[in-house]
């Protein structure tokens, strides 16, 4: 084992959750100085397993054991005294106040009960020096992006003694200059005899930083191996129990074009100039660009969020002009946001409600929503797009992975009717069983005569799914790629580029 005897060890862990089980005798050790990547489908138990590290959870069976004692972590403040400190997925941030205060949240530096302010912003100018990261400590959280929010919570876990540190799919809102800033972060921690568990669905990050690999399906390690022992085929197969069979976004299945059903001409707006594009019925259209291209704020534009400041918007060769998402979802357009928790989900609702919250007007009678017909909406879309819950809908949205959450709301604008559809980032925080599912739904959805446009910052979603390619680089298109020259190469190489088109 790599670093030598384990700080964390655990044997045997199981848990359930009523009558569903979802870990089966779970082992693993972590070694100081050392880097695990945790990976696994959505559902394979992975967020329970490091909730029950982090003390949010207790097992119901096994044994956790620091530097050869048993204990028992009772509560997430237990752990955090033990040295164990989560970053989780799902930012847990209090928006409302400041960017320092929110890093040193739990645990500002205080003397007789007063906080002591000119400490709290020098630990938390720290904790961003240390990830080579500038924003402002006094900016209101509120009023940052998602891939800066993410990095407060990063910083807020390098504050303290911490022995061992638990990245839960870190680099999903990063861009590509924030995620080497946190590799290199990673490396000193692994250079200081910290244990890292890191958990994501990209494997190329697992080859890049990891030393070991743990795969969980179904709430069993199906492998635990070191990573030069292994491949990537080999780490897909222990995830998902076979090999995959991509069907790229270049291949011949896919029908002509149809009738224009958007079409952009020179629009600009914040983040964005000059734009020029157009969705077809039957094209899944990659708008692709890294964090700072414009991409999400012009998906955000074309939906209605934000205001453009120039240029033209048509809808089937008619002029239309949003002032509100409520109008484009009149016109017939569905639109999945980036940070589904908070821009998407009900959060406090049934997956059934989720998925029918768009209807409701068509499914009331009076003031009252008719559940039999809620019920039975969710149960064509369940069957339709294999979401794994019941087939009542009846669970809190928040208890599905987040693939399948993912499928209700896509599942919410096919029920609404929805013909244009405007998805942001549609697989991040996905594992790579659930992204194939979503790519062959979309393909299908096009086949069926939808129009389909894709912002994303990862490839994936272009050269898995996309029909044809538009780059994004500083506010500007700067390339199209047709069907045959999608590619990462292409992709990567454009967006590095400068010359509009």
């Amino acid at each position: 084992m790599l670093g030598g005897t384990a700080f964390l060890s655990v044997r045997g862990i199981r848990k359930s959750f009523g009558p569903v089980k979802v870990l089966h005798g779970v082992d693993l050790d972590l070694a100081p100085g050392s880097v695990t990547a945790l990976l696994g489908e959505n559902g394979a138990g992975k967020s329970t397993f490091v909730r029950i590290l982090a003390g949010d959870h207790s097992p119901d069976e096994g044994e956790i054991t620091l530097d050869g004692t048993e204990v028992t972590l009772r509560s997430v403040g237990q752990a955090r005294a033990a040295g164990i400190r989560l970053i989780a997925q799902e930012i847990a941030d209090a928006p409302p106040l400041s960017v320092a205060e929110n890093i040193t949240l739990g645990a500002p530096p205080a003397r007789w009960g007063f906080v002591r302010r000119a400490a709290l912003e020098a630990t938390a100018a720290r904790a961003l020096e240390a990830l080579g990261a500038q924003i402002p400590l006094g900016a209101r959280v509120s009023s940052l992006r998602l891939g800066e929010r993410q990095i407060i919570e990063i910083a807020r876990a390098t504050i303290g003694r911490s022995r061992c540190v638990i990245f839960d799919e870190p680099t999903a809102a990063l861009s590509d200059a924030e995620t080497r800033r946190l590799f290199d972060l990673i490396a000193r921690m692994r250079a200081d005899g910290k244990a890292i568990l890191y958990i994501t669905h990209r494997l190329d990050e697992v080859f890049e930083i990891a030393d070991r690999v743990c795969v969980l399906r179904d709430g069993r390690v199906s492998l635990n191996r070191d990573v030069a022992e292994v491949t990537q085929d080999q780490v897909v197969t222990a995830m998902v129990g076979r090999a995959l069979v991509s069907a790229p976004g270049g291949s011949d299945d896919m029908p002509a074009a149809g009738a224009e059903m958007l079409q952009v001409k020179e629009l600009s707006g914040d983040g964005f100039d000059g734009i020029n594009l157009d969705v077809r019925a039957g094209e899944i259209v990659g708008l692709y660009g890294k964090i700072g291209s414009g991409v999400p704020e012009l998906a955000a534009t074309l939906f209605g969020s934000v205001p453009r400041t120039a240029g033209s918007l048509r809808l089937s060769g008619k002029e239309v002009r949003f002032s509100h998402p409520a109008d484009a979802v009149a016109q017939g357009i569905g639109f999945l946001p980036a940070d589904r928790a908070h821009e998407g989900l009900l959060g406090v609702r049934s997956v059934a409600e989720n998925l029918s919250a768009p209807s409701w007007r068509r499914m009331a009678r009076g003031p009252l929503i008719r559940r039999a017909q809620e019920r039975s909406a969710f149960a064509k879309w369940h069957r339709a797009m294999n979401i794994r819950s019941g087939i009542e809908g009846r669970e809190k949205i928040t208890q599905l992975s987040g693939g399948n959450q993912q499928k209700v709301l896509l599942g919410r604008w096919l029920e609404k009717g929805s013909k244009l559809l405007l998805l942001v980032e549609p697989t991040r925080g996905v594992d790579v069983g659930a992204r194939e599912e979503i790519y062959d739904i979309l393909r299908g959805l096009a086949r069926d005569g939808h129009g389909i446009l894709i912002a994303s910052s990862d490839y994936e979603d272009i050269t898995h799914a996309a029909t044809r390619a538009e780059v994004m680089v500083r506010g500007r298109i700067v390339a199209r790629l047709s069907r045959r020259d999608i590619s990462v190469a292409s992709l990567t190489e454009a967006a590095g580029g400068a010359t509009h088109v």
